[in-house]
């Protein structure tokens, strides 16, 4: 089926009108000889303008839903979300390799994007866990493509944001785990500087990983911030009572939002009292826990539709990365939020490992800064600018699935390998068939 409508990235800015095509696979090869701009669509989670092509053909792969699991590899089809994958197989002891902060993301859209989780320190993107992946390409061939079998179009197909093809279906390596609860250590930090050096000790021993910041907050106590390690739950780490259920996995939405929210509700006054309320719960001194998956991955997903709460003019979700010889950069980032009385609602800071995976990935070794901030926020173009600038000096990058603005000029530096990504890109689609807002922006 195909219909005529506006999408936006989950940012919920830069709105374009596009057709929806919802197809199985042998019809979508149909579709393609057309040769009409297309762009494969998943949940709408990417925050930019990834995943649309205005006037284009935005291909929903919700119906492509097949799963089976064979020796700790599971075998799904790239309309499959993690949420489904958790549902089914967690009971039965099986997790996904890496999870971002929402559990309402495809399989083909966390390999195009190359996701990454709180545990890249320990085990690198979502894309070192794929063994395979059946790749339609702009001719109407599915490619079987892997690391070993034509291994330039399968790392240019991670984190290449769609633009080789559409994926049908992957092979993804599982993790198994007795429980589906963590082993939690909460820990305040006074400012930012505390924070970062305790990140880079808590790497070794924490397979999961992540901080909170307030970017509101100044002087002594910039970037104060709260750190939540964890690990996997062992039957014996759970109490009497949960033992009876160890792999349990009911995941809620506790709160329903409003279909609308007032402009400016986000202010510079709500979030402050908010980030106060959150440092002063948390405890002075390291708190163990067992936590929910849910809670621990996914607490935003409790919250349905928390991304109308920036109001009509949406938010972006800007988020860099720096090596860590440009350390530094993060509470010099921090500190110019803070300057421009830039409310910033969420804030998250993690650390990144040496594994590296696609040609396009957004992952180096160094500190990743993810922000949320209102698209409305007077000059907030100006200050992105200057960032991005900085950044590029560092030797970072900013993530592309997330990106809704970046100057195209700095694209080369910031992605070093994408003179091979476009060379496999022209390759198999010499006509550009698989194109989107994102890459007609960068000139990808």
């Amino acid at each position: 089926m195909n219909s005529s409508t506006k999408l936006s990235g989950w940012g919920r800015t830069a709105w374009s009108d596009t057709h929806l095509l919802s197809v199985e696979c042998d019809e979508l090869v149909n579709g393609l000889a057309s040769r009409e701009p297309a762009i494969a669509h998943g949940l709408g989670r990417s925050y930019g303008d990834c995943a649309v092509i205005a006037g284009g053909q935005t291909i929903n792969t919700d119906t492509w839903l097949g799963m089976s699991i064979e020796n700790g590899v599971l075998t799904a089809g790239s309309g499959v979300t993690l949420e489904s994958i958790m549902k089914h197989w967690l009971p039965l002891g099986w997790f996904v390799p890496v999870t971002p902060g929402t559990r309402f993301v495809t399989v083909g859209g966390a390999i195009a994007s190359d996701i990454h989780g709180k545990n890249h320190h320990k085990d690198g993107t979502f894309g070192a866990h794929v063994v395979q992946l059946d790749l339609l390409i702009a001719n109407g061939d599915v490619l079987t493509v892997s690391p070993q079998v034509d291994s330039e179009i399968f790392w240019a197909t991670v984190g290449g944001m769609g633009l080789t093809g559409v994926i049908i279906s992957a092979k993804i390596r599982m993790i198994q785990v007795q429980t589906s609860r963590l082993c939690t250590v909460t820990s305040r930090y006074a400012n930012v500087h505390e924070l970062m050096s305790a990140m880079i000790l808590s790497d070794r021993d924490n397979k999961y990983s992540v901080a909170w910041i307030d970017m509101l907050a100044k002087g002594k106590n910039l970037g104060r911030a709260v750190l939540s390690n964890g690990d996997h739950a062992s039957i014996s780490d759970l109490s009497r009572r949960d033992r009876k259920t160890p792999l349990d996995y009911v995941p809620k939405q506790r709160i329903h939002s409003p279909k609308w929210f007032p402009n400016g509700l986000l202010n510079n006054l709500t979030v402050r009292l908010f980030n106060e309320l959150w440092f002063q719960k948390s405890p002075r001194r390291s708190r163990s826990a067992i936590q929910t998956i849910s809670k621990f991955f996914h607490p935003l997903d409790g919250v349905e539709g928390w991304n109308r709460m920036y109001g009509s003019a949406g938010f972006i979700q800007y988020q860099f990365v720096v090596p860590d010889s440009a350390a530094h950069l993060v509470p010099e980032i921090i500190e110019m939020f803070v300057q421009a009385k830039c409310p910033v609602f969420l804030s998250v800071l993690k650390r990144f490992g040496d594994q590296n995976s696609g040609l396009l990935s957004f992952p180096l070794k160094g500190w990743t800064l993810a922000v949320d901030v209102s698209a409305s926020f007077p000059g907030l173009s100006e200050l992105l600018d200057e960032m991005d600038s900085r950044v590029v000096d560092s030797g970072g990058r900013i993530y592309l699935s997330k990106d809704s603005r970046m100057n195209p000029y700095y694209l080369g530096t910031m992605y070093p390998r994408l003179n091979e990504f476009l060379v496999i890109k022209n390759r198999i689609d010499p006509d550009h068939v698989f194109t989107s807002n994102l890459s007609l922006r960068l000139g990808l």
